[in-house]
């Protein structure tokens, strides 16, 4: 009986490339170098002096990230397929049989970035990769907000009016730390309306389906022209979308075109636009008790036909990396919706 032949561990990630691995292409696209002194100074590395074990390198770490979010992994599972996947190590940078982050080390990892901002620089810093790259910010904006889900609460009458009053979980819950630290005050349930609104002959709208969702509201803006993410906010599921326009409209887009849903239509909307010399491409609402006049529902279809590129982008989001929310708290559902944004742009580029 003859022995097998074994490849080596270089042709085996040669035989990788040569199938087409997506990370190498990921990695020739993107200058994660460039990231790394805004990731340095998020994560407040120290010089080493003080001694103690070497941190992993940060770049390494936000590529960690980068794929975590690409995949919708928890830490634990993250840690897993780190050592499982040579692809994944290759990128990453890790050798075979070193050391490699568990996950408490990818959780400290991305909440240092969390608490210090450095998420949104990194935004900020990929924006001015896109520009040197020829990729401005061109033909207007279209603005969109999406449902994400979280863990649903459980709390009684009494807990949720303190809930609603702004207290704290440490002060809903004192005397059980445990209770307190497992319960999300910041996420909101929401009513989502879905399906096309359909009208009778007479022009009342007929029944929509409405489901209940608790969690979280991304907002975001993409250019026309590109289709990549601009500028983005997070907010709980019950904030109004209207709202949230000025937060997300990117002053630096080339024309002053702007396209959403009529959910931001309104009044003060529409002078804030008028006032920075931006065009609304809002849609507009059907007369209440009265049929959407025909001239209105065409401007309102070309409207949208513009106005879909947006879903794409969250279809893309939640389909690809399975958006919901697994921790607790606005500012680490910021967090992790801000990195979805951030691997959507670089998927696209």
């Amino acid at each position: 009986m003859q022995p097998r032949s074994l490849f080596s561990l270089a042709e085996h990630l040669d035989r990788l490339s040569k199938d087409g691995d997506p990370l190498e292409v990921l990695a020739q696209t993107v200058e994660f170098e460039r990231f790394r002194p805004l990731l340095t100074r998020g994560l407040g590395y120290s010089d080493g002096a003080k001694g103690g074990r070497p941190a992993f390198d940060p770049v390494a770490m936000f590529k960690v990230l980068v794929v975590q979010a690409q995949h919708n992994l928890s830490d634990a599972r993250m840690e897993f397929m780190i050592r499982d996947r040579l692809s994944w190590m290759r990128f990453f940078g890790f050798d075979l049989g070193g050391s490699m982050p568990d996950e408490n080390t990818i959780r400290h990892y991305r909440n240092r970035l969390t608490e210090s901002g450095a998420l949104d620089a990194l935004m900020h810093a990929f924006e001015q990769q896109l520009r040197e790259a020829g990729y401005l910010a061109m033909g207007g904006q279209i603005v969109d907000a999406s449902l994400v889900p979280a863990p649903k609460q459980r709390n009684t009458q009494e807990e949720k009016a303190a809930i609603k009053a702004g207290k704290s979980a440490k002060q809903i819950w004192r005397g059980k730390p445990g209770k307190a630290h497992q319960k999300d005050v910041d996420a909101r349930w929401t009513i989502k309306i879905g399906g096309k609104i359909r009208y009778r002959p007479d022009g009342t709208p007929l029944p929509q389906i409405a489901t209940p969702v608790f969690g979280y509201k991304s907002h975001i803006s993409i250019d026309r022209r590109f289709g990549f993410i601009r500028k983005a906010a997070v907010t709980s599921a019950a904030d109004s979308d209207g709202r949230q326009l000025r937060r997300v409209i990117d002053t630096s887009n080339t024309a002053g075109d702007v396209w959403a849903d009529s959910a931001y239509r309104s009044q003060k909307n529409e002078a804030w636009l008028t006032r920075n010399m931006l065009k609304s491409r809002i849609h507009r609402r059907k007369p209440k008790g009265k049929p959407m006049p025909e001239r209105t529902a065409r401007a309102n279809a070309a409207k949208s036909a513009v106005r879909a590129r947006v879903e794409h982008v969250f279809a893309h989001q939640k389909n690809r990396y399975g958006l919901f929310i697994r921790t607790i708290g606005l500012a680490r559902a910021q967090a992790k919706l801000t990195l979805a944004n951030l691997v959507y742009n670089f998927d696209r580029l």
